[in-house]
Protein backbone atom coordinates (compact mmCIF):
# COMPACT_ATOMS: atom_id res chain seq x y z
CA UNK A 1 0.00 0.00 0.00
CA UNK A 2 1.51 3.39 -0.97
CA UNK A 3 1.87 6.30 1.38
CA UNK A 4 -1.14 8.12 -0.02
CA UNK A 5 -3.35 5.11 0.62
CA UNK A 6 -2.03 4.75 4.16
CA UNK A 7 -2.76 8.40 4.77
CA UNK A 8 -6.38 8.07 3.65
CA UNK A 9 -6.92 4.85 5.59
CA UNK A 10 -5.62 6.45 8.75
CA UNK A 11 -7.62 9.63 8.21
CA UNK A 12 -10.97 7.87 7.88
CA UNK A 13 -10.40 4.85 10.09
CA UNK A 14 -12.93 6.17 12.60
CA UNK A 15 -15.85 5.97 10.10
CA UNK A 16 -16.82 4.03 6.96
CA UNK A 17 -15.63 5.42 3.63
CA UNK A 18 -18.47 6.99 1.67
CA UNK A 19 -19.13 6.51 -2.04
CA UNK A 20 -17.76 9.87 -3.10
CA UNK A 21 -14.47 9.33 -1.24
CA UNK A 22 -14.11 5.82 -2.61
CA UNK A 23 -14.68 6.99 -6.20
CA UNK A 24 -12.25 9.86 -5.68
CA UNK A 25 -9.43 7.47 -4.72
CA UNK A 26 -10.09 4.63 -7.16
CA UNK A 27 -7.70 4.97 -10.09
CA UNK A 28 -9.30 2.60 -12.61
CA UNK A 29 -12.24 0.37 -13.39
CA UNK A 30 -15.86 1.33 -12.69
CA UNK A 31 -14.69 3.85 -10.07
CA UNK A 32 -12.84 5.93 -12.62
CA UNK A 33 -15.79 5.87 -15.01
CA UNK A 34 -18.27 6.82 -12.30
CA UNK A 35 -15.97 9.57 -11.05
CA UNK A 36 -15.72 10.95 -14.56
CA UNK A 37 -19.50 11.03 -14.88
CA UNK A 38 -19.99 12.65 -11.49
CA UNK A 39 -17.35 15.24 -12.24
CA UNK A 40 -19.01 16.07 -15.56
CA UNK A 41 -22.41 16.42 -13.90
CA UNK A 42 -20.87 18.72 -11.30
CA UNK A 43 -19.20 20.79 -14.00
CA UNK A 44 -22.56 21.18 -15.73
CA UNK A 45 -24.42 22.06 -12.54
CA UNK A 46 -26.21 25.40 -12.36
CA UNK A 47 -24.09 27.09 -9.73
CA UNK A 48 -26.26 30.20 -9.78
CA UNK A 49 -28.95 28.32 -7.83
CA UNK A 50 -31.73 25.92 -8.82
CA UNK A 51 -34.48 28.57 -8.63
CA UNK A 52 -32.84 31.10 -10.93
CA UNK A 53 -35.08 31.89 -13.96
CA UNK A 54 -34.38 29.68 -16.96
CA UNK A 55 -35.15 30.18 -20.66
CA UNK A 56 -38.24 28.60 -22.21
CA UNK A 57 -38.23 26.31 -25.23
CA UNK A 58 -40.48 28.78 -27.06
CA UNK A 59 -42.39 31.97 -26.18
CA UNK A 60 -44.69 31.38 -23.23
CA UNK A 61 -48.33 32.45 -23.01
CA UNK A 62 -48.36 32.22 -19.19
CA UNK A 63 -45.78 32.82 -16.47
CA UNK A 64 -47.53 31.32 -13.45
CA UNK A 65 -50.04 28.60 -12.58
CA UNK A 66 -52.79 28.59 -9.98
CA UNK A 67 -54.01 25.02 -9.58
CA UNK A 68 -57.39 24.79 -7.83
CA UNK A 69 -57.44 21.24 -6.49
CA UNK A 70 -60.92 19.93 -5.68
CA UNK A 71 -59.87 17.00 -3.52
CA UNK A 72 -62.23 14.03 -3.50
CA UNK A 73 -63.79 14.16 -6.96
CA UNK A 74 -66.58 16.66 -7.70
CA UNK A 75 -69.66 15.33 -9.47
CA UNK A 76 -69.41 16.58 -13.04
CA UNK A 77 -73.05 15.67 -13.76
CA UNK A 78 -74.11 18.01 -10.93
CA UNK A 79 -71.78 20.90 -11.81
CA UNK A 80 -70.65 21.40 -15.44
CA UNK A 81 -71.84 18.41 -17.50
CA UNK A 82 -75.60 18.72 -18.01
CA UNK A 83 -77.31 15.39 -18.78
CA UNK A 84 -81.09 15.76 -19.10
CA UNK A 85 -81.47 12.04 -19.83
CA UNK A 86 -80.69 11.32 -16.17
CA UNK A 87 -83.91 13.01 -15.16
CA UNK A 88 -85.92 10.93 -17.60
CA UNK A 89 -84.54 7.64 -16.25
CA UNK A 90 -84.14 8.70 -12.63
CA UNK A 91 -84.69 5.75 -10.27
CA UNK A 92 -84.25 3.01 -12.89
CA UNK A 93 -81.70 0.20 -12.96
CA UNK A 94 -78.61 1.58 -14.80
CA UNK A 95 -77.67 -1.89 -16.07
CA UNK A 96 -80.90 -1.97 -18.04
CA UNK A 97 -80.75 1.55 -19.47
CA UNK A 98 -77.03 2.37 -19.58
CA UNK A 99 -75.75 -1.13 -20.26
CA UNK A 100 -72.57 -2.81 -19.05
CA UNK A 101 -70.90 -1.01 -16.18
CA UNK A 102 -67.19 -1.02 -15.33
CA UNK A 103 -66.10 -1.73 -11.74
CA UNK A 104 -65.56 1.31 -9.53
CA UNK A 105 -63.80 1.48 -6.18
CA UNK A 106 -66.76 0.21 -4.17
CA UNK A 107 -68.71 -1.21 -7.13
CA UNK A 108 -71.75 0.36 -5.49
CA UNK A 109 -74.41 0.52 -8.16
CA UNK A 110 -77.76 1.95 -7.16
CA UNK A 111 -80.47 3.47 -9.30
CA UNK A 112 -79.92 6.13 -11.95
CA UNK A 113 -79.66 9.44 -10.06
CA UNK A 114 -80.63 12.63 -11.84
CA UNK A 115 -78.67 15.84 -11.44
CA UNK A 116 -79.60 17.29 -8.09
CA UNK A 117 -79.39 20.97 -9.12
CA UNK A 118 -80.84 23.02 -11.95
CA UNK A 119 -78.64 23.84 -14.93
CA UNK A 120 -78.77 26.89 -17.14
CA UNK A 121 -76.63 28.37 -19.90
CA UNK A 122 -74.41 31.37 -19.24
CA UNK A 123 -72.46 33.94 -21.21
CA UNK A 124 -72.02 34.26 -24.94
CA UNK A 125 -70.50 30.79 -25.07
CA UNK A 126 -73.55 29.26 -23.44
CA UNK A 127 -71.71 27.05 -20.96
CA UNK A 128 -74.09 24.83 -19.00
CA UNK A 129 -73.39 25.49 -15.31
CA UNK A 130 -75.47 24.33 -12.37
CA UNK A 131 -76.97 26.64 -9.79
CA UNK A 132 -74.21 25.53 -7.42
CA UNK A 133 -71.94 28.18 -9.02
CA UNK A 134 -73.83 31.51 -9.21
CA UNK A 135 -70.63 33.59 -8.91
CA UNK A 136 -68.54 31.51 -11.31
CA UNK A 137 -71.37 31.75 -13.84
CA UNK A 138 -70.65 35.48 -14.04
CA UNK A 139 -67.22 34.78 -15.58
CA UNK A 140 -68.24 31.73 -17.61
CA UNK A 141 -66.89 33.19 -20.86
CA UNK A 142 -63.40 33.09 -19.37
CA UNK A 143 -63.57 29.32 -18.83
CA UNK A 144 -62.49 26.59 -21.25
CA UNK A 145 -64.32 23.36 -20.42
CA UNK A 146 -62.69 19.97 -20.97
CA UNK A 147 -65.57 17.53 -20.56
CA UNK A 148 -63.83 14.28 -21.51
CA UNK A 149 -60.99 13.96 -19.02
CA UNK A 150 -60.16 10.46 -17.76
CA UNK A 151 -57.97 8.90 -15.09
CA UNK A 152 -56.27 5.52 -14.92
CA UNK A 153 -57.24 5.06 -11.28
CA UNK A 154 -60.50 4.86 -9.37
CA UNK A 155 -59.21 5.19 -5.79
CA UNK A 156 -58.05 8.42 -4.25
CA UNK A 157 -54.41 7.84 -3.38
CA UNK A 158 -53.27 6.56 -6.78
CA UNK A 159 -55.55 9.00 -8.61
CA UNK A 160 -54.09 11.89 -6.57
CA UNK A 161 -50.55 10.82 -7.39
CA UNK A 162 -51.54 10.49 -11.04
CA UNK A 163 -53.12 13.95 -11.14
CA UNK A 164 -50.15 15.57 -9.43
CA UNK A 165 -47.19 13.59 -10.79
CA UNK A 166 -48.39 11.74 -13.90
CA UNK A 167 -47.73 8.45 -12.13
CA UNK A 168 -49.94 6.39 -9.83
CA UNK A 169 -47.06 5.41 -7.55
CA UNK A 170 -45.61 7.29 -4.62
CA UNK A 171 -42.39 9.27 -4.79
CA UNK A 172 -42.46 10.94 -8.22
CA UNK A 173 -42.01 14.71 -8.70
CA UNK A 174 -45.14 16.83 -8.62
CA UNK A 175 -46.10 18.98 -11.59
CA UNK A 176 -45.20 22.06 -9.53
CA UNK A 177 -41.71 20.64 -8.97
CA UNK A 178 -41.31 19.91 -12.69
CA UNK A 179 -42.31 23.48 -13.49
CA UNK A 180 -39.73 24.87 -11.08
CA UNK A 181 -37.09 22.56 -12.54
CA UNK A 182 -37.92 23.71 -16.07
CA UNK A 183 -38.34 27.43 -15.45
CA UNK A 184 -36.94 28.36 -12.05
CA UNK A 185 -38.71 31.19 -10.22
CA UNK A 186 -39.01 34.94 -10.60
CA UNK A 187 -38.77 35.40 -6.83
CA UNK A 188 -35.71 34.26 -4.90
CA UNK A 189 -37.21 35.14 -1.51
CA UNK A 190 -40.12 32.69 -1.68
CA UNK A 191 -40.35 29.06 -2.82
CA UNK A 192 -41.12 28.54 -6.48
CA UNK A 193 -43.91 26.07 -5.58
CA UNK A 194 -46.34 27.00 -2.81
CA UNK A 195 -49.29 24.92 -1.56
CA UNK A 196 -51.99 26.95 0.20
CA UNK A 197 -53.51 24.25 2.33
CA UNK A 198 -57.04 24.93 3.47
CA UNK A 199 -56.78 22.37 6.26
CA UNK A 200 -56.81 18.93 4.61
CA UNK A 201 -53.82 17.13 3.13
CA UNK A 202 -55.24 14.89 0.36
CA UNK A 203 -54.96 11.09 0.30
CA UNK A 204 -51.40 10.39 -0.72
CA UNK A 205 -50.12 13.03 1.69
CA UNK A 206 -47.27 15.42 1.07
CA UNK A 207 -45.90 13.21 -1.70
CA UNK A 208 -48.51 14.89 -3.92
CA UNK A 209 -46.36 18.03 -3.61
CA UNK A 210 -42.91 16.45 -3.42
CA UNK A 211 -39.85 16.81 -5.63
CA UNK A 212 -39.22 13.07 -5.95
CA UNK A 213 -35.89 12.51 -7.66
CA UNK A 214 -35.56 16.20 -8.56
CA UNK A 215 -33.49 18.41 -6.23
CA UNK A 216 -35.32 19.25 -3.03
CA UNK A 217 -35.40 22.98 -3.83
CA UNK A 218 -38.31 22.26 -6.19
CA UNK A 219 -40.68 20.62 -3.69
CA UNK A 220 -43.87 22.35 -2.60
CA UNK A 221 -43.86 24.46 0.57
CA UNK A 222 -47.14 24.11 2.45
CA UNK A 223 -48.63 27.37 3.76
CA UNK A 224 -51.68 27.62 6.00
CA UNK A 225 -54.11 30.50 5.30
CA UNK A 226 -53.54 32.35 8.54
CA UNK A 227 -51.40 35.16 9.90
CA UNK A 228 -48.46 32.83 10.55
CA UNK A 229 -48.69 30.29 7.70
CA UNK A 230 -45.47 28.48 8.61
CA UNK A 231 -44.05 27.38 11.94
CA UNK A 232 -41.07 29.38 13.15
CA UNK A 233 -41.30 31.82 10.27
CA UNK A 234 -40.59 34.82 12.46
CA UNK A 235 -36.87 35.04 13.25
CA UNK A 236 -35.98 33.86 16.72
CA UNK A 237 -32.60 35.55 16.56
CA UNK A 238 -32.33 39.20 17.56
CA UNK A 239 -29.80 39.81 14.80
CA UNK A 240 -30.30 38.79 11.14
CA UNK A 241 -26.52 38.98 10.84
CA UNK A 242 -26.20 36.13 13.35
CA UNK A 243 -28.49 33.95 11.23
CA UNK A 244 -26.54 34.81 8.10
CA UNK A 245 -23.32 33.86 9.89
CA UNK A 246 -24.83 30.46 10.70
CA UNK A 247 -25.82 29.97 7.05
CA UNK A 248 -22.30 30.87 5.94
CA UNK A 249 -20.90 28.28 8.34
CA UNK A 250 -23.28 25.60 7.02
CA UNK A 251 -22.26 26.46 3.46
CA UNK A 252 -18.60 26.12 4.44
CA UNK A 253 -19.20 22.68 5.94
CA UNK A 254 -21.17 21.58 2.86
CA UNK A 255 -18.44 22.74 0.52
CA UNK A 256 -15.84 20.84 2.52
CA UNK A 257 -18.02 17.73 2.29
CA UNK A 258 -17.88 17.97 -1.48
CA UNK A 259 -14.46 16.33 -1.31
CA UNK A 260 -12.95 18.64 -3.89
CA UNK A 261 -15.20 17.44 -6.73
CA UNK A 262 -16.72 20.85 -7.36
CA UNK A 263 -20.33 21.94 -7.09
CA UNK A 264 -22.74 19.14 -6.14
CA UNK A 265 -26.38 19.75 -7.23
CA UNK A 266 -27.81 18.15 -4.10
CA UNK A 267 -25.67 20.23 -1.77
CA UNK A 268 -26.38 23.37 -3.78
CA UNK A 269 -30.11 22.58 -3.51
CA UNK A 270 -29.83 22.18 0.25
CA UNK A 271 -27.99 25.49 0.55
CA UNK A 272 -30.68 27.12 -1.59
CA UNK A 273 -33.32 25.81 0.82
CA UNK A 274 -31.47 27.28 3.81
CA UNK A 275 -31.12 30.63 2.14
CA UNK A 276 -34.73 30.72 0.91
CA UNK A 277 -35.94 29.93 4.44
CA UNK A 278 -33.83 32.84 5.73
CA UNK A 279 -35.26 35.25 3.16
CA UNK A 280 -38.82 34.02 3.83
CA UNK A 281 -38.66 35.48 7.32
CA UNK A 282 -39.08 38.86 5.68
CA UNK A 283 -41.03 37.90 2.56
CA UNK A 284 -43.77 35.82 4.21
CA UNK A 285 -44.92 38.43 6.76
CA UNK A 286 -45.09 40.92 3.90
CA UNK A 287 -47.15 38.43 1.87
CA UNK A 288 -49.59 37.94 4.73
CA UNK A 289 -49.99 41.66 5.48
CA UNK A 290 -53.35 42.53 3.89
CA UNK A 291 -53.45 46.08 5.22
CA UNK A 292 -52.84 47.39 1.71
CA UNK A 293 -55.85 45.52 0.30
CA UNK A 294 -59.07 47.52 0.02
CA UNK A 295 -62.20 46.59 1.90
CA UNK A 296 -63.87 46.15 -1.48
CA UNK A 297 -61.29 43.54 -2.47
CA UNK A 298 -61.66 41.66 0.80
CA UNK A 299 -65.42 41.64 0.40
CA UNK A 300 -65.07 40.46 -3.21
CA UNK A 301 -63.16 37.37 -2.05
CA UNK A 302 -65.71 36.59 0.67
CA UNK A 303 -63.54 37.47 3.65
CA UNK A 304 -66.64 38.94 5.27
CA UNK A 305 -68.81 35.89 4.58
CA UNK A 306 -70.82 34.33 7.37
CA UNK A 307 -69.58 30.91 6.17
CA UNK A 308 -66.15 30.21 7.64
CA UNK A 309 -64.96 28.00 4.79
CA UNK A 310 -65.71 30.75 2.28
CA UNK A 311 -63.51 33.04 4.36
CA UNK A 312 -60.75 30.44 4.45
CA UNK A 313 -60.79 29.71 0.72
CA UNK A 314 -61.23 33.40 -0.02
CA UNK A 315 -58.03 34.08 1.92
CA UNK A 316 -56.28 31.34 -0.09
CA UNK A 317 -57.40 32.83 -3.40
CA UNK A 318 -56.34 36.33 -2.36
CA UNK A 319 -52.95 35.00 -1.28
CA UNK A 320 -52.67 33.19 -4.61
CA UNK A 321 -53.05 36.51 -6.43
CA UNK A 322 -50.45 38.09 -4.14
CA UNK A 323 -48.05 35.18 -4.78
CA UNK A 324 -48.48 35.61 -8.53
CA UNK A 325 -47.69 39.32 -8.10
CA UNK A 326 -44.47 38.29 -6.37
CA UNK A 327 -43.42 35.95 -9.17
CA UNK A 328 -44.04 32.57 -7.50
CA UNK A 329 -44.25 30.05 -10.32
CA UNK A 330 -46.78 27.43 -9.17
CA UNK A 331 -49.47 27.88 -6.51
CA UNK A 332 -51.81 25.05 -5.53
CA UNK A 333 -54.92 25.49 -3.40
CA UNK A 334 -56.52 22.67 -1.42
CA UNK A 335 -60.04 22.91 0.01
CA UNK A 336 -60.82 23.50 3.68
CA UNK A 337 -62.15 20.72 5.88
CA UNK A 338 -65.49 20.66 7.62
CA UNK A 339 -67.63 20.05 4.52
CA UNK A 340 -68.07 16.32 5.07
CA UNK A 341 -65.52 14.08 3.38
CA UNK A 342 -64.01 16.67 1.01
CA UNK A 343 -65.81 16.38 -2.40
CA UNK A 344 -66.06 12.63 -1.84
CA UNK A 345 -69.82 12.30 -1.38
CA UNK A 346 -70.55 8.57 -1.32
CA UNK A 347 -73.48 9.73 0.77
CA UNK A 348 -74.92 13.12 1.63
CA UNK A 349 -74.38 14.42 -1.90
CA UNK A 350 -76.66 17.44 -1.61
CA UNK A 351 -75.33 18.64 1.73
CA UNK A 352 -71.66 17.99 0.84
CA UNK A 353 -71.70 19.59 -2.60
CA UNK A 354 -73.74 22.56 -1.36
CA UNK A 355 -71.09 23.27 1.26
CA UNK A 356 -68.15 22.67 -1.06
CA UNK A 357 -69.52 24.94 -3.77
CA UNK A 358 -70.38 27.62 -1.25
CA UNK A 359 -66.77 27.37 -0.09
CA UNK A 360 -65.10 27.88 -3.48
CA UNK A 361 -67.59 29.61 -5.80
CA UNK A 362 -67.29 33.23 -4.71
CA UNK A 363 -63.50 33.15 -4.07
CA UNK A 364 -62.68 31.58 -7.46
CA UNK A 365 -64.85 34.07 -9.35
CA UNK A 366 -63.21 36.85 -7.33
CA UNK A 367 -59.76 35.54 -8.21
CA UNK A 368 -60.54 35.70 -11.94
CA UNK A 369 -62.00 39.21 -11.64
CA UNK A 370 -59.09 40.43 -9.52
CA UNK A 371 -56.45 39.00 -11.83
CA UNK A 372 -58.12 40.90 -14.63
CA UNK A 373 -58.20 44.09 -12.57
CA UNK A 374 -54.49 43.83 -11.79
CA UNK A 375 -53.51 42.91 -15.35
CA UNK A 376 -52.31 39.43 -14.37
CA UNK A 377 -55.03 37.29 -15.92
CA UNK A 378 -53.39 36.97 -19.33
CA UNK A 379 -50.13 35.74 -17.81
CA UNK A 380 -51.64 33.40 -15.20
CA UNK A 381 -52.95 29.93 -16.04
CA UNK A 382 -55.79 28.74 -13.79
CA UNK A 383 -56.69 25.04 -13.66
CA UNK A 384 -59.70 23.61 -11.77
CA UNK A 385 -59.68 19.83 -11.31
CA UNK A 386 -60.41 16.89 -9.07
CA UNK A 387 -58.80 13.48 -9.40
CA UNK A 388 -61.92 12.00 -11.05
CA UNK A 389 -65.69 12.54 -11.30
CA UNK A 390 -68.75 10.74 -9.94
CA UNK A 391 -71.08 8.12 -11.39
CA UNK A 392 -74.48 8.98 -12.90
CA UNK A 393 -76.11 6.44 -10.62
CA UNK A 394 -76.55 6.43 -6.89
CA UNK A 395 -74.44 4.87 -4.19
CA UNK A 396 -76.96 4.13 -1.49
CA UNK A 397 -79.81 6.62 -1.73
CA UNK A 398 -78.00 9.95 -1.74
CA UNK A 399 -74.39 9.57 -2.91
CA UNK A 400 -72.28 8.81 -5.97
CA UNK A 401 -69.27 6.50 -6.38
CA UNK A 402 -65.98 7.40 -8.10
CA UNK A 403 -65.95 7.74 -11.88
CA UNK A 404 -62.55 7.87 -13.64
CA UNK A 405 -64.05 7.13 -17.08
CA UNK A 406 -65.13 10.67 -17.93
CA UNK A 407 -65.28 13.95 -16.01
CA UNK A 408 -64.83 17.72 -16.36
CA UNK A 409 -61.92 20.02 -15.65
CA UNK A 410 -61.67 23.64 -16.74
CA UNK A 411 -58.88 26.08 -17.52
CA UNK A 412 -58.74 29.87 -17.74
CA UNK A 413 -56.27 32.70 -18.13
CA UNK A 414 -52.91 32.74 -19.89
CA UNK A 415 -53.10 31.28 -23.37
CA UNK A 416 -56.59 29.80 -22.93
CA UNK A 417 -59.48 30.40 -25.31
CA UNK A 418 -62.22 31.49 -22.93
CA UNK A 419 -65.68 30.18 -23.73
CA UNK A 420 -64.38 27.10 -25.55
CA UNK A 421 -65.56 23.58 -24.81
CA UNK A 422 -63.95 20.33 -25.90
CA UNK A 423 -64.89 16.70 -25.54
CA UNK A 424 -68.01 15.00 -24.29
CA UNK A 425 -69.16 12.12 -22.16
CA UNK A 426 -71.97 9.86 -23.31
CA UNK A 427 -75.58 10.91 -22.80
CA UNK A 428 -75.40 9.61 -19.22
CA UNK A 429 -72.19 11.37 -18.23
CA UNK A 430 -70.58 8.00 -17.61
CA UNK A 431 -67.81 7.54 -20.20
CA UNK A 432 -65.82 9.97 -22.33
CA UNK A 433 -66.83 9.29 -25.93
CA UNK A 434 -65.63 12.33 -27.85
CA UNK A 435 -62.06 13.67 -27.83
CA UNK A 436 -61.05 11.53 -24.90
CA UNK A 437 -58.19 13.02 -22.86
CA UNK A 438 -56.11 11.86 -19.93
CA UNK A 439 -54.09 13.60 -17.24
CA UNK A 440 -50.88 13.39 -19.32
CA UNK A 441 -52.58 15.61 -21.93
CA UNK A 442 -53.53 18.14 -19.27
CA UNK A 443 -49.91 18.24 -18.05
CA UNK A 444 -48.55 18.58 -21.59
CA UNK A 445 -50.90 21.50 -22.24
CA UNK A 446 -50.00 23.24 -18.98
CA UNK A 447 -46.28 22.98 -19.73
CA UNK A 448 -46.82 24.17 -23.30
CA UNK A 449 -48.60 27.32 -22.14
CA UNK A 450 -45.57 28.13 -19.97
CA UNK A 451 -43.20 27.71 -22.88
CA UNK A 452 -42.02 24.16 -22.14
CA UNK A 453 -42.01 21.28 -24.60
CA UNK A 454 -43.05 18.39 -22.37
CA UNK A 455 -40.97 15.93 -24.41
CA UNK A 456 -37.78 17.94 -23.80
CA UNK A 457 -38.11 18.74 -20.09
CA UNK A 458 -36.33 15.64 -18.77
CA UNK A 459 -34.21 14.56 -15.83
CA UNK A 460 -31.79 11.63 -15.91
CA UNK A 461 -32.70 9.18 -13.16
CA UNK A 462 -32.35 5.43 -12.73
CA UNK A 463 -30.80 4.99 -16.14
CA UNK A 464 -33.38 6.85 -18.23
CA UNK A 465 -34.62 10.32 -19.04
CA UNK A 466 -37.69 10.96 -16.88
CA UNK A 467 -40.38 13.52 -17.61
CA UNK A 468 -43.73 14.60 -16.15
CA UNK A 469 -45.69 13.04 -19.02
CA UNK A 470 -43.54 9.88 -19.19
CA UNK A 471 -43.93 8.58 -22.78
CA UNK A 472 -47.45 10.02 -23.13
CA UNK A 473 -49.16 13.37 -23.53
CA UNK A 474 -50.66 15.40 -26.39
CA UNK A 475 -51.67 19.04 -26.45
CA UNK A 476 -55.33 19.87 -25.98
CA UNK A 477 -55.18 22.31 -28.86
CA UNK A 478 -58.85 23.19 -28.88
CA UNK A 479 -58.58 25.17 -25.62
CA UNK A 480 -55.56 27.20 -26.74
CA UNK A 481 -56.07 30.83 -27.72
Amino acid sequence: MNKKSKHHCGRFASRPTNRREMLQWCASGFGGLALSTLSQESANADTSGPLQPKPTHFPAKAKNVIFLYMDGGPSHVDTFDYKPLLEKYDGQDPRKVIGELAPTQFDAVGKVLKGQWKFSQHGEAGHWISELFPHLSEVSDDLAMIKSMTSKFSEHTSANYFLHTGNGLQGKPSMGAWLGYGLGSENQELPGFVVLNGGLIPPGGLDCFGSGFLPSAYQGSVFLPKAQPLANIRPSETSPQLQQTKLDLIRQFDQQANGGLGADPEIESAIQNYETAFKMQTAVPDLMDLSGESEETKKLYGLESDFNNTKTFGMQCLLARRLVERGVRFIELTCPGGNGDRWDQHGGLIDGHNKNCRTVDQPIAALIKDLKRTGLFESTLIVWAGEFGRTPFAQGSNGRDHNPFGFTVWMAGGGIQGGSSIGATDEWGYRAVQDRFEIHDLHATMLHLLGIDHTKSTFRFSGRDMRLTDVHGHLIKEVLA
